[in-house]
Parts: structure tokens; sequence; C-alpha cells
């Protein structure tokens, strides 16, 4: 059976996934309830000084529903800890004492002082914790106080900070990086030219979930006014897996482990992040709209896919898709595929047709011998996997690739077996086929 033990910058945990710094690890309470279902570790929420933050008392959450009223997309306003430093210490404490074999982190937001970090930084490495993870990602409310995001999108800011945790606590020090930033590279590179262990990413984006058309109110409201929060969930996670790629296959920064956060839902998410290089996933929206006990299928989904592949431990997994990122240049022009049309399961729905008809190449007939037919014209079919995408029946319509010396019906050559990129095409003024 596979092992699901995993060993994170030397801190052990039965299991890779960890909730992440957010409402569900608010207290001992909640932390007590997670681990008796069976997760592997918890990131605090973000601890400050006293005195401690207030929290609005009203609406802080909003949710992004498709059609069936499922959450995709999730939205708070929600600030760090209410709750006395002293206070969040002493449970701390308590809950590493009584499950020492589960990973605490605890995150921390200080202003951007040295002597802020200097003073906190003994009394949260006196609980016994494992490590800390420093929180340059909030988008809402602590920034506008110089704290959060406002320290995560300077990167000089951030390379100072961390300098000054390692200079001030023994403890693996986690960097966690905001997504609201055009290049997360900088910062992950600044972070680790600070000292960090590690980075965590990606915290929540800027967002504003919608407007009460009736009141003419954003929502959420507090009252009749709002603000922007941060946006989480389902629906943020290619951002947040592109973001954990580029930092795994930066030159600068790889080889820097990685927490991957963000729209970890399925055992299949957190198998993909693993894939692009993380050691370990943090998990907050999915256990808000479900419950801990997800931690099963969580960890029953990941352990059954590493038997079936032979994956012996998480750590075979990690990065084992990072290379199979590169840059558009780099992609093999020579390489063409079409689109088929499986008729046994086709259920005539006409979706591909619509769509390749009006958005793309006009490439799936509508009929055939005067009866409703969809067959792919490969004359015109470019591969553009547009119909594959927006089919629903699973597998229907899947992509065949053309071999070498095949006769591409679109522009009637021979498809080549060799590799060739955009740097080489005859079209680019500055490739070599040019010169």
């Amino acid at each position: 059976m596979a092992n699901l033990n995993t060993e994170f910058l030397g801190i052990k945990s039965p299991n890779p996934f960890w909730l992440a710094s957010a409402p569900p690890t608010d207290k001992e309470y909640n932390v007590v309830r997670a681990f008796e279902a069976g997760w592997g570790g918890v990131v605090w929420k973000t601890v400050g000084q006293d005195p401690h933050v207030v929290n609005v008392y009203g609406p802080r959450y909003s949710a992004l529903l498709n059609g069936d009223r499922r959450v995709i997309g999730f939205n708070n306003i929600e600030l760090i800890s209410d709750r006395p430093l002293q206070t969040n210490l002493d449970e701390i404490r308590r809950v590493k004492r009584a499950w020492p074999d589960r990973a605490m982190i605890v995150s921390i937001m200080v202003p951007c002082e040295e002597d802020a970090w200097r003073q906190i930084l003994p009394r949260v490495e006196d609980t016994g914790c494992d490590g800390i993870e420093l929180n340059f990602g909030c988008p809402h409310g602590m920034s506008e106080r110089g704290m959060g995001a406002s320290v995560g999108q300077v990167p000089e800011y951030i390379e100072m900070v961390a300098r000054w945790c390692k200079t001030y606590t023994r403890l693996p020090v986690i960097v966690k990086l905001t997504p609201n930033i055009t290049d997360v590279r900088y910062p992950a590179r600044a972070a680790k030219q600070g000292g960090a262990d590690a980075v965590s990413l990606i915290n929540t984006i800027n967002s504003i979930m919608g407007v009460d058309l009736d009141t003419m109110t954003m929502v959420p409201s507090v009252g009749k006014q709002g603000s922007h929060g941060g946006y989480c969930g389902t629906a943020v996670k290619p951002i947040a897996l592109n973001m954990v790629t580029e930092i795994a296959r930066d030159a600068q920064t790889a080889g820097l482990p990685i927490s991957g956060i963000g729209g970890i839902s399925t055992w299949r998410d957190a198998a993909e992040f693993i894939a692009m290089g993380c050691g370990t996933v943090q998990v907050c929206t999915a256990a808000m709209v479900y419950g801990f006990r997800i931690i099963e299928d969580l960890c029953d989904g990941l352990s059954n896919f590493m038997d079936e592949r032979g994956y012996a431990n998480v750590g075979d997994m990690v990065g084992k898709a990072v290379p199979s990122v590169t840059g558009w240049s780099s992609l093999n022009m020579n390489h063409i595929e079409k689109a088929v049309i499986n008729q046994d399961s086709c259920i005539q729905c006409g979706r591909c047709h619509v769509v390749c008809e009006d958005t793309s190449h006009q490439a799936i007939t509508a009929t055939k011998d005067g009866k409703r037919h969809f067959e792919i014209k490969e004359e015109e079919c470019v591969g553009c996997n547009l119909c594959v995408s927006i089919c629903p029946v699973p597998n229907t319509i899947t992509m065949r690739t053309l071999k070498p010396g095949e006769i591409d019906l679109r522009s009637g050559k021979l498809v080549p077996g060799e590799y060739a990129n955009w740097t080489m095409h005859p079209n680019n003024p500055m490739s070599s086929a040019c010169a």
C-alpha cells in the first residue's frame, strides 16, 4: 500500500494534506477536530501583535455557484486572528503536545519592522510548533495597514523580512506568496535569497464577488457597503498551478520546497500539485464547504492512485510533471492532431458543430446524406481541442496524432518527423530558416 507519510523541511506528517491558515485553523477546538478526522497537519490561522485585530460582525463570505449550486469560487473579507496572541499560543502548545505526529505550522503577520519580528518569533517558537509561515499574501484589510500583500508585492521587503526571521528563529521559515503580482518568480527568488526554507502559494486573489442588482450593492456587504476580498476555491486552481509550476521550473528557484495552495478539492487536484513540484498541499475552501471528513477521500484517492501507478511514496511523485512544461516558442510546430468523433457514443446534441461553426474553423458537419450527423472534416480541422472541451459525453471526441509521413489534409503536406519550434519557423523573421 502506498506510503502517504510526508517529510517537508524535516517536518513529518502522516499524509501531505495540511489545512491552510484560515478560519478552519482558528482555534484549538477546530484543529483537534481536524486531527481526529485525519489531517496530516495545519497552518494555524495567522497570529499578530496585541491588541488583536477586530473582524466585522456581519457577512464575511460570499460564494460563486454553478448551475446546480455547487460552490466553485469563494470570497472572504476576514482578517487575521481576532483573539489575543497569548490565547493562540497557549492553544498551539496544547495541541502540539497532544498530537506530536502532526505538522503544526504557525502563520505570522506583524508590521514590517525588525523589532516586531524579533519579539514575536521566540514566543511562537516556545510553543513547540514545527515551523512558521510568513503571511505575505493577504490582499485585504491587513494590506491597507502595510502588511500582507503589500509586503508580498515588494521582493526587497520579502528578502529583508525572511532574513530577519532566519536570524531570530531556528524553525523552518515558509514564505506565503501573493498571486496579486505580475510575475511570481521575483518574490519567490527574493524569499530564497533571504534564506527562507520554502514558499507556499497561492494566497487569495483580489476580488469583488458580485452586485445585488435590486439594491445596487456589492456582495458581501456590511450594512450597505462592502470591500474587496480574497478569492479562493476550485476556480483558482489553474492560476495556482501555473504559479507553482513557474517557481518549480525557474532556474533560480528550482529545488526550493513548495507547499501548494489554491483550489485543491480532490485527491486528483492534490496529485497535480505534487506532480508540479509541491511537497505538501494545503486545503481550505473544500473543508469549509464539505467539512473535515473530506480528508478520508483525499487520502484514499491519492493512495489508490499511487498504488495503481507504482509510486511507493509521495516523494516519488514530486515534480514528475515539471519537465513537461515549456515556453510557447519551444512547442513542436510539426506536431499535428485531428479530432475524431465516436459515432457509437455521440448523443447528437450538436454542441460541437455549433461552437466550431460559430467560433472556430467550420470543421464539423451538421448533416450527412440529409440526416443529422456530426463528423470531423479533416481538411478544415486545426486540432484546437475546442470540441473535446465542450462535448458533454466523456471520450466521445478525442484527438488523434498524425504520424510522420501522413498527409495533413488541411495543408496538403506530409507530416514531417523532425522537431521544429517557432525559433526555426520560416515565418519568424528571427528564425534560422529565415536567415
